[in-house]
């Protein structure tokens, strides 16, 4: 029987990277999810995180700290407010909601454990479709990425394991990604996508990443399980 290979999957408790897990189950991949409490405005998303990686039963789940509130340049890390509203902001001018460098940090620490771990497959549920404008969203950020990283490791140098930095979300729309989740099993009832929830755990409906995920479930035909303040 063949050896299973590892994989590294960037998780962030919600609808996408949770989507993308189970596309990365159902490929065979031994999982290992990878988290990060980066002083994002809330923990909310770190509870979702662990309900995935329990449900999905990965191998290993790590939360790494970082603090990008010490640079903040961003709602989610600063003293700036969510933009809340009522339809999708048009993609354009980059949002406040962009973190400066994220996706490029958390691929960083993805690529460090795939290294030790012998993987040479790192999943992140970027996406090219349905998103909020973000640069590090984009597949000539990914590609650009991929190539450094294979020229940064030991591993890809001397013993030959090459980076692949897998994006099957890339060109699927939010109806589409949430399709293919409820395909493979996925319970969206157990994820948090809100920006900026309630206390009490409640999404608050208008900011982008709510609209988005309320236009999916409405792509899909499909009532979205998460609860959202009134």
């Amino acid at each position: 029987m063949p050896k299973r290979k590892k994989a590294i999957v960037l998780l962030s408790g919600g609808l996408d990277s949770t989507t993308l897990i189970a596309m990365a189950k159902e490929e065979g991949y031994l999982l290992h999810a990878l988290t990060f409490c980066y002083g994002q405005r809330h923990h909310q998303e770190l509870e979702a995180a662990k309900r995935v990686a329990e449900f999905f039963r990965v191998q290993e789940h790590r939360i790494v700290d970082i603090d990008l509130r010490a640079f903040g340049g961003s709602a989610l890390t600063g003293n700036v407010d969510v933009p809340k509203r009522n339809t999708i902001a048009p993609v354009g001018e980059i949002p406040v909601t962009y973190v400066p460098a994220r996706n490029t940090i958390f691929l960083s620490y993805g690529l460090a454990w795939a290294e030790v771990l012998g993987s040479g497959d790192i999943f992140i549920g970027v996406n090219a479709i349905d998103y909020s404008g973000y640069p590090d969203c984009r597949p000539e950020f990914i590609a650009a990425y991929e190539k450094m990283a294979n020229l940064a490791t030991r591993a890809a140098v001397e013993e030959k394991i090459p980076v692949s930095i897998r994006i099957p979300l890339m060109y699927l729309s939010k109806g589409e990604i949430i399709r293919t989740g409820l395909s493979l099993g996925v319970d969206y009832s157990m994820t948090m996508t809100c920006y900026d929830p309630s206390p009490d755990g409640l999404a608050c409906g208008q900011c982008d990443s709510c609209l988005l995920r309320k236009k999916g479930f409405a792509e899909a035909g499909l009532s979205d399980p998460l609860s959202y303040r009134q």
